[in-house]
């Protein structure tokens, strides 16, 4: 497996958060996203997830609600991939892929679109 600090993948993290086009983010509401070593034990593989409700399903209904999180696992992204480049790739697209969550784009959109 390949080794990395947590500092250094929160940092790859934040890295692909910087590459979202500001459009993008400037539409972002009420996410908070986190980096945590592993995954629930019942999905070991799992490199993200998004808990919360997307930008598309929200309705007047919606106020005073606590932000949707985003997760981004590093035990699995690093257990996948055998080099740096290979890690900074993953998160990149794992960083996308759930932030697609917020704004509604389902799995099999992003599978359509490569980052599934």
């Amino acid at each position: 497996m390949l080794e990395m600090t947590r500092e250094e993948f929160e940092e790859l993290v934040a890295e692909a958060l910087d590459r979202i086009p500001p459009e993008l983010t400037r539409l972002m509401d009420n996410v908070a996203v986190f980096v945590e070593d592993e995954p629930p034990a019942d999905d070991p593989e799992l490199l993200g997830l998004y808990e919360g409700t997307p930008l598309t399903d929200r309705g007047e209904w919606y106020a005073g609600v606590l932000p949707d999180r985003i997760t981004i696992y590093r035990g699995p992204t690093l257990r996948m991939s055998e080099t740096r480049e290979e890690v900074v790739h993953e998160t990149e697209v794992t960083v996308v892929h759930e932030i697609a969550h917020h704004f509604g784009i389902d799995d099999e959109r992003l599978h359509a679109l490569g980052y599934g």
